[in-house]
This record gives structure tokens, C-alpha cells and sequence, in this order.
């Protein structure tokens, strides 16, 4: 079941349905998928890029990332079941590929992660496999910015993860550039699962702080973020959530019609 936040359809699953169902086509995808995962930022540039809506609207799957998210559904009364964090969502996906976790083969699933700043998805292989012994990361690769328009270094990228072969490509490039760049190779690299989780690398190597819990569980992240990296995210939200707030309110009073 899904249901339409301002022009975007959500799926209405749990956190837990989220993870069964991506290892599932994981374990047994034949056709390569992703899975997009929108905030009130995404809603926005929904709005005015329909190449980033025709993306959203063949995601295999698109769950609430931003608990902004939760709050719109409330309001107009079509209620989610929970927020599906894409850093949580990451550090589960890999606490399940382990073999450890007994869902997978006796190697477990195998796991890529593109992208990050420079060292994060590297570091972030270090602390996964730290807390997860036996996890199969079987391939990381920061590329120069860029590169997404240097045939030389994307075919280098593409051949490195076709090679390594996992279930589950993590792509770290912030949105909307992860998302297309999905779109434009995940038939060619064939990879059961992609996913674009933006700063996650980050966050788990801890060069990016997160939030402590209780201001998670309240909504607050985004608040955390802002004081942490203003420079970068002042526009983000400053300028940003009053506009979602203002479309929120407008398809409440059927003031807009959202197909």
C-alpha cells in the first residue's frame, strides 16, 4: 500500500517489512532494483524535476526517510507506519549480511559501498566489520567529483563493482545525484538491491555527527544537523521546511491536487 505526500507515492510499510523485503530481493532478485528514500528536501525537488520524479516512480521501493514525513501523513490523515531512517536502515541491511545473522548463504550477503568523502566508506568497512565478524564488504570506492560525467572513470567504477559481484550496492553521493546515477547503471551492473543513503558512510565512521538518540526519537535531527554543518545545510532547512510545510498545508485544503 502506499500513499501520496504531496505528488509522491509512499510505501506504507514498517522499518522491519523495509528490511524482509530488500534482503528478500537480495537473496532472490533476478531483475536489479532500488530503493529511494525521500525527506522534505526530496519533496521539493519532486516538484520542479521530472527526471528525479520518473526515478521515484520506478523505485522498487520509497520509504520515509525524514520524520518531517510522518508528521505531513498525520496531518492529512494518512498516517505512515514509522520512519525508515537511511543510516539505520544501512547499519541493519549490514547487521543482517553478516552470516552471523543466518539469513544468507554461509558468507552471507555481499555488500559495496560507493562513494562518501574521501575515507568514510573505508573507515566505515573498518567499523562494520569490527561490530559484524565475517561481514563480506567485498568492494568500497570514493570517486573524484566528477566523475559521473568521465566515461573513463565511470567504466573503471562499473567494471570494479560488476567484478565484485554483491547483493546490495550502498551508494553515498547525497541526493539527487546518487539517485540518478543509480538510475543510469544499476541495469548494467546488476546488482539485486541499490540504495542511495546519503551521509550514512559518514555518520557510521563517525566524521559526521549524529544526533543523540532523544533528539532523534523527537524529530530533531534535522535541527542537530543544521547547528553541526550550517554553512552547507542552512538553505536545506531555513528555506526549505517552510516551503514543504506550505505544500503539506495546501493539499490538506484541497487547495492542490496531487496526482
Amino acid at each position: 500500500m502506499k500513499i501520496n505526500i504531496c505528488g509522491i507515492n509512499i510505501d506504507k510499510y514498517t522499518f522491519d517489512e523495509v528490511l524482509k523485503t530488500i534482503t528478500h530481493q537480495a537473496l532472490t532478485g533476478k531483475t536489479p532494483q532500488y530503493v529511494v528514500t525521500p525527506n522534505a528536501q526530496h519533496i521539493l525537488t519532486l516538484q520542479k524535476d521530472t527526471h528525479f520524479r520518473e526515478i521515484y516512480q520506478k523505485a522498487f521501493l520509497v520509504v520515509p526517510d525524514g520524520v518531517s514525513l510522518l508528521w505531513a501523513a498525520k496531518f492529512l490523515k494518512i498516517p505512515l507506519n514509522g520512519r525508515v531512517n537511511g543510516t539505520d536502515l544501512f547499519e541493519k541491511l549490514c547487521a543482517m549480511a553478516s552470516p552471523a545473522a543466518g539469513i544468507a548463504p554461509e558468507k552471507g550477503l555481499k555488500i559495496f559501498l560507493l562513494g562518501g568523502r574521501p575515507g568514510a566508506a573505508e573507515k566505515a568497512k573498518e567499523i562494520l566489520e569490527a561490530r559484524h565478524p565475517g561481514i563480506n564488504i567485498v568492494g568500497t570506492n570514493c570517486p573524484p567529483y566528477g566523475f559521473e560525467s568521465q566515461p573513463a572513470q565511470l567504466e573503471l567504477i562499473n567494471s570494479q563493482i560488476k567484478a565484485a559481484a554483491p547483493h546490495i550496492l550502498f551508494v553515498g553521493l547525497g541526493a539527487p545525484k546518487q539517485e540518478y546515477w543509480i538510475y543510469d547503471h544499476y541495469q548494467e551492473l546488476n546488482v539485486p538491491i541499490s540504495i542511495g543513503i546519503g551521509v550514512s558512510f559518514e555518520l557510521v565512521a563517525d566524521m559526521v555527527r549524529r544526533a543523540p538518540v532523544w533528539m532523534q526519537k523527537m524529530g530533531l535531527e534535522w535541527f542537530f544537523r543544521l547547528i553541526v554543518e550550517p554553512r552547507r545545510l542552512w538553505q536545506r532547512y531555513i528555506m526549505g521546511n517552510p516551503q514543504f510545510i506550505w505544500l503539506v498545508l495546501k493539499q490538506r485544503l484541497g487547495l492542490s491536487k496531487f496526482d
